[in-house]
């Protein structure tokens, strides 16, 4: 089966959010955070985020009735980590510069628009905005 638009928009999504974290540990992000137990807590921390990513992908990889949802989801973790280092721009710090870590954010930005474009209809299992049966 071909995925649709939306399908697209996701696996995308998703891919670009969890490169950006392979990056956000060469960065040592949990720096930026302040967080106690460094690089540890920060990886007990990706495991429930990345774990709730692959779910919703099964979701929407399915076409589940949640996939809607899913897609919310995901777009708005996008939207959040965009947000959250757009703040640590503005405060001066010089993490996530190089060219590849700010395509990364901008590909995050502008993908996570484009999900929240192209949202599967509520509670349709096989039909999406752009593709009807």
């Amino acid at each position: 089966m071909k995925p649709d638009l939306p399908q697209s928009l996701f696996l995308l999504n998703s891919t670009v959010l969890l490169t950006h974290q392979i990056d956000a540990a060469y960065w040592h992000e949990w720096n930026l955070f302040h967080l106690p137990g460094g690089n540890q807590l920060n990886l007990i921390l990706n495991l429930p985020i990345i774990a709730l990513v692959l779910l919703a992908f099964l979701q929407v990889a399915t076409r589940s009735p949640r996939q809607r949802l899913c897609h919310q989801f995901l777009a708005s973790l996008g939207l959040l980590t965009v947000a959250i280092h757009s703040g640590f721009f503005l405060t001066g710090h010089s993490e996530f510069l190089q060219p590849m870590s700010l395509l990364l954010l901008a590909a995050t930005l502008m993908l996570s628009m484009a999900q929240l474009k192209n949202l599967p209809l509520a509670g349709k299992k096989h039909q999406t905005q752009n593709q009807q049966y």
